[in-house]
């Protein structure tokens, strides 16, 4: 069960790094981000995340808007499964959770 929830919490980590990465560079690169390769990678790495609010919100959301979305409950989340390793490291003792 801890390595699920370790799992978890990088997997949520490194979705949020992906999108605050593709924002930061997508202000330094400007108009011209669709042709930068990095930003390109960070698309990508960031799509899952992306589609799955998409998916999830309703269509009054704009589309500019979703990656704002996605950050909030993939923070949401992150918190959530903090709690959750908290919990059980406290079940099973300091110990096991090193």
């Amino acid at each position: 069960m801890l390595l699920a929830i370790v799992i978890a919490k990088s997997l949520i980590e490194l979705s949020l790094m992906f999108i605050v990465g593709r924002f930061i560079l997508g202000l330094l690169a400007g108009a011209k981000r669709q042709t930068n390769v990095f930003w390109q990678l960070l698309d990508v790495a960031a799509k899952p995340a992306l589609w799955l609010t998409r998916r999830i919100s309703p269509k009054l959301i704009l589309d500019q808007h979703i990656p704002l979305a996605a950050a909030s409950w993939l923070i949401v989340a992150w918190v959530l499964v903090v709690k959750a390793k908290i919990d059980l490291c406290l079940q099973l003792g300091a110990a096991a959770c090193q």
